[in-house]
């Protein structure tokens, strides 16, 4: 399965919406790195829209962490939103939930 990814950037919230819809693994994992360090240059909050999100590998979830650890720097945060309980358990079962702000 392909990976879409949809981004809008919500002005009076200085906050990146992130689409995810289909799987993030090893294939198409440099899509998802190129937008989201695009965005993380600016310094502003990510909230992933995981609502879509089939699966992701760990390829995906250390894109997210290197993603998170420049937002980090400008005390910003990623917020993972509504995931699956298939994609939340992973989440759950590497300890992320700890590291990333889940919603939903």
């Amino acid at each position: 399965m392909s990976l879409l990814i949809d981004k809008v950037y919500k002005e009076s919230e200085k906050l990146w919406i992130v689409s995810l819809q289909g799987e993030v693994d090893i294939d198409n994992a440099s899509e998802l790195k190129e937008v989201l360090m695009d965005i993380a240059k600016e310094g502003f909050d990510i909230k992933i829209d995981a609502s879509k999100l089939e699966y992701i590998d760990s390829t995906g979830l250390g894109i997210l962490i290197g993603a998170l650890k420049r937002l980090k720097e400008k005390q910003r945060d990623i917020y993972i939103s509504n995931p699956k309980n298939n994609v939340r358990k992973l989440f759950l079962i590497t300890g992320l939930d700890k590291i990333f702000k889940l919603e939903g």
